[in-house]
């Protein structure tokens, strides 16, 4: 098996792609890039030289994934999400040696036009609400909403929102797929 690339597409020599991957109209990968199988890289999406991404990761259009950013396995990435990598960027200053690191671990949902500051952190499963803008650690499984982004719950991996308090204990069970999530002192975890 092998992956399919659209003729408008730019895959630099070097870069890794993954099996059964799909890389759409007008994207750029650059050569260091190293991209997981069944990934899909949708219209406009820009993937640099330093970024590490999973398996079945799906990028929407119009994501720029810039150096310094890894993308664990099943995260999404909404339409016009922005990551950066320099904290406080300046024109005529270069600060290439600054990047700060962006992980967002697996499963976790970034929604449509959300900014990920850079040296953050996205918990697994955690689900970022579009427009927000993320300039701290999230928690595994946190529902985050606003400018800045605020917790506002807690969602299931199915991505539904549990009936849980925000501190404190709990538990919950996806109506879903019947999983069961305990909350112990502020932490979510899903019960094995």
């Amino acid at each position: 098996m092998a992956y399919s690339v659209h003729p408008s597409a730019i895959v630099d020599e070097g870069a890794q792609i993954g099996d059964g991957s799909r890389v759409w109209h007008f994207v750029h990968v650059c050569g260091g890039a190293r991209i997981g199988e069944r990934c899909s890289l949708g219209q406009n999406v820009f993937v640099g030289n330093d970024v590490r991404i999973g398996n079945n990761v799906k990028i929407q259009n119009n994501v720029s994934v810039y150096d310094a950013v890894t993308l664990e396995d099943d995260v999404f990435c909404g339409p016009s999400m922005v990551f950066t990598n320099v904290y406080n960027p300046r024109s005529a200053v270069t600060r290439k040696d600054e990047y700060r690191r962006t992980l967002v671990k697996k499963g976790a949902t970034l929604g449509a036009n959300s900014t990920i500051v850079c040296g953050t952190t996205i918990g697994e499963y955690a689900f970022v609400g579009a427009g927000a803008v993320v300039n701290r650690d999230v928690p595994a499984f946190a529902l985050m909403l606003g400018v800045p982004a605020r917790q506002a719950g807690w969602m299931s991996r199915f991505g539904e929102r549990l009936d849980l308090p925000l501190q404190g204990d709990g538990e919950a069970t996806c109506a879903h797929t019947g999983e069961r999530y305990r909350l112990r002192a502020g932490v979510c975890t899903l019960e094995q």
